[in-house]
């Protein structure tokens, strides 16, 4: 190498080339001179290059020239070597095409070979590089070119290449007989030979040809004809050894060389493959050295030949048992020796090692599915198989599978590193095709799924994409069948206690529970999620069948079991996902109502047993009168669990109701009312001696109890005699209540006991029968002053909002909309009241902002002494559009248990937001009842205290919903209705009032507090939107009712009240910074009421001439003009409006020389006193009273006016 870089150097440097010893000494001569050189050096190289390009050129013609002669010369077929060139393509079609052409001639050519005489001549003039010592002896010279040209080609890293001319060789060596093995198993050691200083790109192209050739040589057929004409032919033996020598070289090579001598033992009989394979020389040394090296090739190969074979061997050494059986193949002690080889199988990946597949199908034979009963899947999420009936195969198989898992995806692949977790998550995708769903929980086994949820909670690692897939792909496979769908959702929950979802930071869970939309798929959940809550794996040792009746107490273990085995029970966690789970199954449930009746009926049961009853003798109870078994946790549930259960079940028959009424089933024998189920099951249970409630209820609550349920049985018989009507909704809706009260008495205890007897009373007074007034014992005759049912019925409501549920408020208010037409004017004044009462003070209030949060209580009040001038006013309102009042949006949390119990004097206060929330609704439905009364003066009242509820900030501040709410009503029911309150019916100092206080709202500026410095960009922009609303409200609140006040002749006593109010809100606008009150917004008013600037207009010009603020000065010349055009739009016959103008004119004068003596300095503002110059002009010209105008004027301002307006010149 070194000689023959001198010789380049020498050839480089040609006799002109200078000399390195007269380069000058001066560095940037020097930098010239070697570039000089440099590029002579260039051209010299660039030159050769050429002249070598042509010499090839000329010398593939000559040849080309050669071969095209060879036909007329030796008199064999013309073989065109030009073919060689398209094995190297890249589509799959060209290289196919070259073969099946190149090896047409050369048997073209061999066949004319064979019937020459004198064959020395021809290999004399075509040798083509063929020599004779190369084994082919009785092959053409083409075709021992081609075949010495083809095993170089293989080594070609160009392009296809390698495909290509293994392609071609296979079809050859298949195709030529005169070509033999031997020959080509040393043409390939030869023509590739690996000698010691072949390093990196040069080996692997001799390896990679080595190997392709050899591939080349087993497909084509060639060793089963050997084997078959010479049984002892050492070949075969040959063969396998040289591939053996090749997986030894090269970690890469080892699964492509196994691959091939599998190809191979496929094609030779079972004989073959233990003489011949077997025997080769170095596989016995590979299978023994694997266990240690960790070779999962050989463990392939070993697998493979023992499958083809069926014969126990030692020669497989340790790699497999002998003798061999599926049983001790996947014993934990034999997985445990091939562990190291199965993991060093992660080099190959993204690509799963074909080891792994050979293990599944072992693992899993084809027919695993048929085998398996489907109905029996989630038995194995269970501990104990009594009961189980099933085949020694099933069995083999299932203790197989979780041997493999145990020990090679927990305890080898998953402890290791990234590629090993990867490789685990791609082995058991590959379990999923075969996979018995009774092996899912094996599958998904505990380390899995915490290896899932330490992964996808980390969204950085590399594994995230890979686990993601592996959900998806068990999501997939799920897809379909209900069981598998509830096996998986039973593994991960309880695997991560129930948080599968919130740890990985997905929907994985929820979106399969959402697949379960049949009745049998729903079932099937709700029994897989009640065995999970009662935790039966836990409870294997358990009698299977102890039975409970109301004459028959048997004690089924003792409160000492049930203490030791709770500290293993299920968590509290994973319960409480189970019991809120059950409710959320029926989202997604598309059925008619005898089923989703069912299915409700089965949630119900579940929830009643678990969150009211507890048994005193065990753990199981069976009801002959129902006809079922009852079971509990061995472990006690916790209070909390119980109260979830509670809340769920109030939740289950708040649904209930909201949809459609009970129909009949089929059979005629019940209707499907999940209320009157409940109230059957509840007394069923409570017969039960040994079934006892899962908390002691004092005396009061003892009789409130069996009161609401006589009251609930008494309606439910007048219910089920009355056809379709409001009267059967009245009674369906006071049932539910009762329902949702007896819950709530349950549920806390020493609360409700009080409303649940007014409660019962109310439901006598509103449903009068012979047997509800017995059952009621009150036999009272009513007096004259006895409150009125109604009143009765709202407070008791009222005082029932601020502590109940959800479901207790969303009672209450089905119970509203049916009886709103009965609410007497005191009732409905007793909400509006409750609606006004600042309902959540703030815990911390500044004292900076007292006087200001006493002046918002005070907005939009209206005094007590007014209130009893409106008693005899009817109800009012239309009905409220928006589709949104006719639903009820219903809460999770309820009110927190340390309210105190409301009185009778204070029902209307505690309220929170969503029981204000559902007043609003109730009012907006109570106005349905009659049209046509917006022009009723009720309306006042009711707006009064919507508009004092959307003020206070304690009531719509964290509740937009409540807010939008009232905003609508208002806007649309009141402002925008098509008529009004009549003005005669209505006394002017409630107008008087509203008017003061919304002007007063209207003008408040925008404050923020002294925390307001930490408060977030998103709470001030809140803050800010809220305060422009409150502004919008008052705004259009004083157009209604400046409206209202002109409705009717007034007097002038009171339209000088009117004037007063504003001529104060005038000076504050105009002499105060801290008002806010809008230009825009008084402008409008005057336009819209000119009676009103009429008087002010005086008054206005003076206080305009004498602003202490420049800039309100400004604003107010806006208000000047749109006072100065109401007069030029007045009735033009009505004289007494020019002569009121006329009476100004020297005020307006007066103001005009104040804005000339002090022009403002801005030019915007000296701008807009220009145009109001302008306009005032040219009303006072239309109007003919420029020249008086003029003489109000100074000299020198009227000249300086004359400057601005030329026009005044004329």
């Amino acid at each position: 190498m070194k000689k023959d870089k001198k010789k380049r150097k020498a050839e480089t440097e040609g006799p002109d080339t200078p000399s390195t010893s007269h380069i000058s000494s001066n560095p940037m001569e020097k930098k010239k001179q070697k570039r000089a050189v440099d590029k002579e050096r260039r051209r010299v190289e660039s030159e050769k290059k050429t002249e070598a390009k042509q010499v090839v050129v000329s010398s593939e013609l000559k040849s080309n020239k050669s071969a095209a002669i060879s036909p007329t010369t030796s008199g064999l077929p013309e073989f065109h070597i030009a073919v060689f060139k398209d094995l190297a393509a890249a589509e799959a079609s060209i290289r196919e095409a070259a073969a099946n052409s190149l090896v047409a001639e050369l048997l073209e050519v061999q066949k004319a070979y064979d019937i020459l005489e004198n064959k020395e001549v021809v290999e004399g003039q075509l040798k083509l590089e063929a020599e004779k010592d190369d084994g082919l002896n009785n092959c053409a010279p083409s075709l021992r070119y081609a075949v010495r040209r083809l095993i170089r080609g293989v080594s070609s890293s160009r392009e296809c290449a390698r495909q290509g001319f293994a392609l071609s060789m296979t079809v050859l060596v298949g195709a030529v007989p005169c070509i033999k093995v031997d020959a080509l198993l040393k043409l390939i050691v030869e023509l590739l030979e690996i000698s010691s200083s072949m390093k990196g790109q040069d080996m692997k192209d001799c390896l990679l040809g080595r190997l392709f050739a050899y591939g080349a040589i087993a497909r084509s057929g060639r060793l089963t004809l050997e084997w078959t004409a010479d049984k002892n032919t050492p070949y075969i033996k040959e063969f396998v050894g040289s591939l053996v020598w090749l997986a030894k070289k090269k970690l890469y090579l080892q699964e492509p060389a196994v691959s091939i001598i599998l190809e191979l033992v496929d094609k030779l009989p079972v004989e073959v493959s233990l003489n011949h394979v077997l025997e080769a020389p170095g596989l016995k040394e590979w299978f023994e050295s694997a266990m240690e090296v960790g070779s999962p090739d050989a463990l392939l190969l070993a697998l493979a030949i023992r499958e083809k074979t069926g014969v126990d061997n030692k020669d497989f050494g340790k790699l497999l048992p002998f003798p061999y059986s599926p049983s001790r193949l996947f014993s934990v002690e034999h997985l445990s020796l091939l562990s190291n080889c199965l993991k060093e199988s992660h080099f190959c990946l993204p690509r799963t090692h074909s080891v792994w597949y050979s293990l599944v199908n072992i693992l899993l034979p084809e027919n695993v599915q048929q085998d398996f009963d489907p109905s029996a899947a989630l038995n194995s999420t269970r501990k104990h198989k009594k009961g189980r009936k099933g085949s020694s195969a099933e069995e083999d198989i299932e203790k197989n599978l979780k041997n493999f898992c145990e020990v090679i995806i927990e305890g080898s692949l998953l402890p290791s590193s990234h590629n090993c977790k990867n490789l685990a998550f791609n082995v058991l995708l590959l379990l999923l095709p075969k996979l018995p769903t009774s092996c899912i929980y094996n599958v998904l086994s505990y380390k899995v799924v915490q290896c899932l949820k330490d992964v996808l909670s980390a969204k950085d690692t590399n594994l995230f994409k890979a686990s993601q897939y592996f959900l998806r792909e068990f999501s997939e496979w799920v897809k379909h069948d209900d069981v598998r769908r509830m096996a998986v959702i039973m593994a991960l929950q309880k695997h991560s206690n129930g948080k599968f979802d919130c740890f990985t930071r997905s929907k994985t869970v929820k979106e399969l529970m959402a697949e379960f939309k049949t009745e049998s798929g729903c079932m099937l959940l709700i029994q897989n999620l009640v065995d999970m809550f009662l935790d039966e794996a836990r409870a294997s040792e358990e009698t299977s069948d102890q039975s409970q009746t109301t004459d028959d107490n048997s004690e089924i273990g003792s409160l000492e079991d049930k203490d030791s085995i709770g500290a293993v029970g299920t968590s509290d966690f994973l319960k409480g996902w189970v019991v809120e789970s059950l409710l959320n199954s029926l989202k997604h449930l598309s059925l008619d109502t005898n089923a989703k009746f069912r299915v409700q009926r089965e949630i119900l049961k579940f929830l009643a047993v678990q969150g009211l009853f507890s048994s005193t003798l065990g753990t199981e109870v069976t009801s002959f009168e129902l006809e079922e078994k009852f079971r509990w946790p061995k472990s006690a549930i916790s209070s909390a669990l119980c109260r979830m259960c509670i809340e769920q079940l109030q939740l289950l028959l708040s649904n209930a109701q909201k949809g459609e009424g009970p129909q009949v089933v089929p059979s005629g024998l019940e209707a499907n009312d999940l209320g009157a189920y409940f109230m059957r099951f509840l007394t069923t249970l409570r017969n039960i001696p040994s079934v006892s409630l899962f908390r002691s209820l004092g005396d009061d609550d003892e009789k409130a109890i069996k009161k609401l349920q006589a009251m609930e049985s008494q309606l439910s018989r007048q219910e089920r005699n009355l056809g379709p009507g409001i009267a059967k909704n009245k009674l369906r809706s006071m049932r539910y209540l009762l329902i949702q009260l007896l819950l709530q008495v349950l549920l806390r205890p020493q609360e409700f006991s009080e409303a649940a007897s007014e409660l019962v009373i109310c439901c006598t007074k509103a449903f009068r029968s012979s047997d509800l007034l017995a059952s009621s014992g009150d036999d009272e005759a009513e007096g004259d002053d006895s409150p009125e049912f109604m009143d009765v019925l709202v407070d008791t409501m009222l005082s029932l909002l601020p502590q109940s549920s959800a479901p207790m408020r969303t009672a209450i208010e089905q119970v509203f909309k049916c009886f709103c037409e009965d609410v007497t004017d005191d009732g409905l004044h007793r909400m509006l009241r409750v609606i006004k009462k600042d309902l959540k003070p703030a815990r911390h209030q500044e004292t900076d902002s007292e006087n200001e949060d006493d002046d918002d209580d005070d907005v939009l009040d209206i005094e007590e002494a007014e209130e009893s001038d409106e008693a005899e006013m009817d109800e009012t309102a239309e009905r409220y559009e928006h589709a949104d009042d006719s639903e009820t949006v219903v809460g999770v949390e309820g009110v927190s248990s340390e309210l105190p119990v409301a009185s009778d004097d204070d029902s209307d206060e505690g309220l929170d937001d969503d029981a204000m929330f559902r007043l609003d609704t109730h009012l907006a439905k109570m106005y349905n009842a009659k049209k046509n009364q917006a022009e009723k003066p009720k309306v006042v009242k009711i707006f009064s205290s919507l508009a004092h509820a959307f003020v206070n900030p304690h009531t719509t501040e964290g509740n937009e919903q409540l807010g939008q709410r009232i905003w609508g009503i208002l806007q649309k029911k009141i402002f925008k209705a098509k008529d009004h309150p009549k003005g005669e019916v209505i006394e002017f100092p409630v107008l008087k009032s509203l008017l003061e206080r919304n002007l007063v709202l209207a003008a408040k500026p925008f404050k923020k507090k002294k925390s307001a410095s930490s408060l977030s960009k998103k709470k001030l922009s809140a803050a800010l939107n809220r305060y422009k609303m409150i502004n919008s409200l008052a705004q259009s609140s004083t157009f209604w009712i400046l409206k209202m006040i002109d409705l009717k002749k007034r007097p002038e006593s009171e339209l000088e009240e009117v004037s007063c109010i504003f001529r104060e809100k005038l000076e504050g606008y105009l002499d105060s910074k801290s008002t806010r009150m809008k230009c825009e917004f008084l402008k409008e008013i005057f336009k819209r009421r000119p009676r009103i600037g009429y008087p002010l207009f005086g008054f206005l010009l003076e206080k305009c001439a004498s602003a202490k603020l420049q800039f309100r000065q400004i604003e107010a010349l806006e208000l000047v003009f749109e006072m100065l055009k109401s007069f030029v739009s007045s009735n033009p016959d009505d004289n007494s409006h020019f002569a009121k103008l006329g009476s100004h004119l020297a005020k307006l004068g007066c103001l005009v020389n104040v804005l000339l003596k002090n022009m403002p300095d801005k030019a915007s503002r000296r701008a807009d006193v220009r145009k109001f110059f302008g306009k005032v002009i040219q009303v006072l010209t239309d109007l003919e009273q420029r020249a008086l105008f003029l003489e109000a004027l100074e000299p020198d301002c009227e000249a300086q006016l004359r400057d601005m307006f030329p026009a005044l010149n004329q």
